[in-house]
């Protein structure tokens, strides 16, 4: 389902449930201006077009033991689309490893690292990371703060 197919209830249904996976359908329905089996199709038409892609618990890291996150920036000695998709499925298997995204320009590809503490970090680094197969370098960016996070996309909405 393209945006534009989109009208101001589907819009704020959207925008509702990317700020609150858990609301119910009956509260979607109210906020959104329509009752509750309409909001119902609305929603399951959304899934099923793939707008809505899953639904998550948000976990603070820290909490479970993950003090660090690190932004590291993977550059790889070719771009050959095999090669490129090799990558990709090694960075699938890593669990400290949860955001992965290719880029265009000096960084092949820029990595979200979650990890306990900095040795376990470095250990990842060294021992999977720049062992990898293709992998020429890799720049670390060790985060002090983490500030913002919002989800998904900005949706505006008249509804």
């Amino acid at each position: 389902m393209r945006r534009d197919k989109l009208d101001a209830i589907d819009l704020r249904i959207l925008s509702d449930l990317q700020t609150d996976g858990r609301m119910t359908n009956v509260d979607l329905a109210k906020r959104a201006g329509i009752s509750a089996p309409p909001c119902l199709r609305r929603v399951r038409a959304l899934e099923k077009s793939g707008l809505i892609r899953g639904y998550h618990a948000d976990i603070d890291p820290a909490m479970l033991g993950y003090g660090v996150t690190v932004f590291a920036f993977v550059g790889l000695t070719s771009q050959a689309e095999a090669d490129l998709v090799r990558f990709e499925e090694q960075v699938a298997s890593w669990p400290l490893v949860r955001e992965c995204f290719m880029l265009q320009g000096e960084t092949d590809f820029l990595l979200k690292v979650v990890a306990e503490d900095l040795e376990s970090y470095n250990s990842f680094l060294t021992h999977e990371l720049t062992a990898a197969e293709n992998v020429a370098h890799v720049r670390s960016a060790i985060t002090i703060r983490h500030s913002k996070q919002e989800f998904g996309v900005p949706i505006e909405s008249d509804a």
